[in-house]
C-alpha cells in the first residue's frame, strides 16, 4: 500500500509549477483591476471634461442673451460652443452624438417695474464612454457620464444675484472729454469727396475729406450712451454727466437720470475746437460730482436712494488726444503731474477710471496708463473704429450683466 501510494504522494509534494498555476489563476483580476482602475480614471476625467464644457456653454449662453440674443439663436450657441469645447478631447463623431444628446433650456422674464429681463439657462449632456473589454464583460461596453449646468443672468445694472432686477445697484458716471484744438485734427477715416476745382459746373479735381477727432468722438459717445439706455430702459439704474475741457475746464452736463443730458452736451460740442490741454480742472469737477463721502449724503447716494439703490459704481471716463499742454504748444511736467494727483485722489475717493488715449502721443498715453483704475481699463485707440470699439468697451464692462453658474 506504501508502494501504491507513493506516486500520488510524489505528485502533491512536487511545488515546481505553482508559480504557473498561481499566476493563471491571479492574472485575470490583475488584468481586470487594471483595467478597473483605468475606466475609473478615464470616467472622472471625462466627466470633469463633460461638466466643464456644459459650464461653459450656459456662460456662453446666458452672457449672449444679456446681449440680445433670441431663445433659438442662445439654443443653438449652447449645442454649437459645448461641441467646440469637446473638440479638444473628442474625435467629430464622438462630438457630434454628445452635441445632438444636448439640451439648451432658456428661461425669460421681465421685471414689469424696471423693465430689464434676468435669464435662466440651462445646459444638460451625456456622452457613452467606451469601457475596457474586461471591465466591458461585467458592465457593458459603454458607461454613461451625464453633466447640468445651470446659469442666471440679467440686463441693466439692477440685476441681483439671483438673476432677477430686484437687486439695487446704479452707475454715476461722469465723462471728461478733450475738446481742445488739436480735436479737429482727421482721423484715418474717410467721409467723402468734395470739390476743389470747378469748371462752368464740371468738377476738374476733387478733395478727399476725412472724420475728424472730434466727429470721431461724437459717434464714440453716443455709442456708449445707446448701450448704457438698452441696459436701463427705465432710468432706474444708470446716471450720466458730461464735462469737456480745453487749458482748462469749458463746460458741463450735470450729472442725471438716463443719458439726455450728458447725449445733448456732446452733440452740442463744437466742431471747431480751439485751445490748449490740461485735464486738471475737469478731472477735479468730475472726481466731486461722484465721489461718495463717508455719510453717503453726497449727491450721487442721495439719488440712487430715491431709486432704491442701495448702492451704486462712481466710474469716471477721461480722454485725450494729446499731452498736457496748458495754454500753449508744450509738453508741461508741473500740469501732468497735476492731472496724475487727481486721478489718484479720485481713485483713492473709490472712483473707477477708465482712460481712452485717442491717437495721443506717448507723454499722454503714459499719462492715462497712470490714470486708468488697472490696465483693463487703458484703451489706446488710432482710428475712428477702434475708439467706438473702446466707448462700446467700457459701457460694456460698466453695465456688465450679472452671469453665474448656480449649480
Amino acid at each position: 500500500m506504501l508502494i501504491f501510494n507513493r506516486p500520488h504522494r510524489s505528485i502533491f509534494s512536487d511545488r515546481t509549477g505553482n508559480f504557473g498555476l498561481m499566476t493563471a489563476l491571479i492574472l485575470p483580476m490583475l488584468v481586470g483591476g487594471a483595467g478597473l482602475a483605468i475606466d475609473t480614471a478615464n470616467l472622472m476625467v471625462s466627466k470633469r471634461q463633460l461638466q466643464e464644457a456644459t459650464d461653459a456653454a450656459a456662460l456662453a449662453v446666458s452672457g449672449a442673451m444679456a446681449n440680445g440674443s433670441d431663445t433659438a439663436a442662445g439654443q443653438k450657441l449652447g449645442k454649437d460652443f459645448l461641441a467646440g469645447q469637446l473638440a479638444n478631447y473628442m474625435n467629430t463623431t464622438d462630438t457630434t452624438a454628445i452635441k445632438n444628446a444636448t439640451t439648451v433650456a432658456i428661461t425669460t422674464n421681465t421685471d414689469a417695474s424696471t423693465g430689464g429681463k434676468s435669464y435662466a439657462v440651462s445646459v444638460t449632456s451625456s456622452a457613452d464612454i467606451p469601457l475596457t473589454p474586461l471591465t466591458g464583460f461585467f458592465a457593458g461596453q459603454t458607461y454613461s457620464v451625464a453633466a447640468a449646468s445651470k446659469t442666471v443672468s440679467g440686463t441693466g445694472s439692477g440685476t441681483g444675484a439671483d438673476g432677477t432686477t430686484a437687486a439695487s445697484n446704479g452707475i454715476s458716471m461722469d465723462i471728461l472729454l478733450d475738446e481742445s484744438a488739436s480735436m479737429a485734427d482727421n482721423t484715418t477715416t474717410v467721409k467723402g469727396q468734395k470739390c476743389v476745382l470747378n469748371l462752368l459746373g464740371i468738377c476738374l479735381s476733387y478733395q478727399t475729406v476725412y472724420v475728424t477727432k472730434v466727429e470721431a468722438l461724437k459717434q464714440a459717445a453716443s455709442t456708449l450712451f445707446d448701450a448704457l439706455d438698452k441696459s436701463d430702459p427705465k432710468t432706474r439704474f444708470v446716471r450720466t454727466g458730461t464735462i469737456s475741457y480745453t487749458n482748462g475746464l469749458k463746460g458741463q452736463s450735470a450729472v442725471a437720470w438716463g443719458t439726455a443730458a450728458a447725449r445733448q452736451y456732446v452733440a452740442a460740442m463744437t466742431l471747431n475746437p480751439t485751445g490748449g490741454t490740461d485735464a486738471t480742472a475737469a478731472v477735479t469737477t468730475g472726481t466731486s460730482n461722484i465721489q461718495r463721502n463717508q455719510y453717503g449724503t453726497d449727491t450721487e447716494s442721495v439719488e440712487q436712494a430715491k431709486k432704491g439703490n442701495t448702492t451704486s459704481d462712481r466710474i469716471m471716463i477721461l480722454m485725450t488726444d494729446g499731452e498736457m499742454t496748458g495754454n500753449s504748444t508744450t509738453w508741461s511736467p508741473r500740469l501732468d503731474q497735476s492731472v496724475r494727483d487727481g486721478c489718484a485722489a479720485a481713485k483713492t475717493g473709490g472712483i473707477k477710471i477708465y482712460t481712452v488715449a485717442f491717437m495721443a502721443p506717448t507723454r499722454g498715453q503714459d499719462l492715462l496708463k497712470y490714470c486708468a483704475s488697472t490696465a483693463a481699463n487703458y484703451y489706446e485707440p488710432n482710428t475712428m473704429d477702434a475708439l467706438v470699439a473702446s466707448f462700446k468697451a467700457i459701457a460694456d464692462n460698466a453695465i456688465k450683466p450679472v452671469n453665474r453658474l448656480t449649480n
